[in-house]
């Protein structure tokens, strides 16, 4: 996976309290280990908890507060899952609006677990093909999606996975299609 450079592709992880620890902090070594720069950005002010499987988890700096960050200044987006943290993310229009910015822009999204909840909420769910955890498969549909019961599913600018088994599939393709990205990109 390291193979892929991504020296200079900068990477906003937009989380709320409840993000599920694995699905932030596996995925993010293996961007940081590939060159990336990444971020996280949070409503929650200066840290964030995560959800470790059945119980809360460590405290993460926050290194981009909401109300500052801008998608101008990311290359890609990553979002994990967890119940409590999308759940939290859509009920937020400046959260909501940060998402929708990559998507309307066409920059890399990624996407796991419950991760897809945002999406939907961002408007970009519609007329894709995305795996997440099962839960969502109504939601999905409904928000004019097709599910997809598989580790990682790559639909144009947007990967997705269902679970944190999923993960090392998932970070490979989140890696190549950024790497795609930034080869494309005009810097």
């Amino acid at each position: 996976m390291a193979h892929e450079n991504l020296e200079g592709l900068r990477v906003a992880i937009l989380v709320d309290d409840g993000f599920e620890q694995v699905e932030l902090v596996d995925p993010r070594k293996a961007l940081d280990q590939a060159g990336a720069e990444t971020r996280i950005v949070s409503p929650k002010g200066e840290r964030v908890r995560g959800w470790d499987f059945t119980d809360w988890g460590d405290e993460l700096p926050v290194d981009v507060p909401l109300d500052g960050a801008k998608p101008d200044d990311f290359d890609a987006l990553l979002l994990p899952g967890g119940v409590f943290n999308p759940d939290a993310l859509r009920m937020q229009p400046k959260a909501v609006a940060f998402v929708k910015a990559f998507f309307d822009a066409g920059k890399p999204v990624a996407s796991i677990c419950h991760g897809p909840w945002t999406v939907i909420e961002a408007g970009a769910a519609q007329g894709r093909r995305i795996a997440s955890w099962p839960s969502l498969k109504t939601d999905l549909r409904n928000a004019g999606a097709e599910w997809v019961d598989q580790e990682v599913v790559v639909d144009g600018n947007l990967v997705t996975s269902r679970n944190p088994d999923d993960i090392p599939a998932f970070n490979r393709a989140m890696i190549d299609l950024f790497a795609q990205s930034l080869a494309g990109s005009s810097r």
